[in-house]
């Protein structure tokens, strides 16, 4: 064989082998690790952010979130290029909304 060639197969066999790998569980994974808000307080943050954004709530977009602690999220927004954060609560009280600094 040439050198060539056994490289091609040392690249095949390597290729095969990652396929086989399986995904960790979930509990290994990294999005599982940091709770984010649910959806619904996502939505809630960004129509609460329309006003103080001075942008239609269709222009706002959660782009992260993390608990705060067991019963409060925050929530960062897009609006419209301006970053935001939001303050709310698992009962879906919007605790607070300021631009991101």
């Amino acid at each position: 064989m040439t050198t060539k060639t056994c490289l091609i197969c040392h690249l095949a066999i390597a290729s095969i082998l990652t396929a086989c790998q399986s995904a960790p569980p979930p509990q290994d994974m990294a999005r599982t690790t940091l709770e984010t808000a649910p959806a619904d307080l996502q939505l809630m943050c960004a129509n609460s952010t329309a006003g103080p954004a001075g942008v239609d709530n269709m222009k706002i977009l959660p782009v992260g979130s993390r608990a705060i602690d067991a019963q409060t999220y925050n929530v960062e927004l897009d609006a419209n290029g301006r970053k935001f954060n939001c303050v709310i609560d698992t009962a879906g009280n919007v605790r607070a909304v300021t631009p991101a600094t």
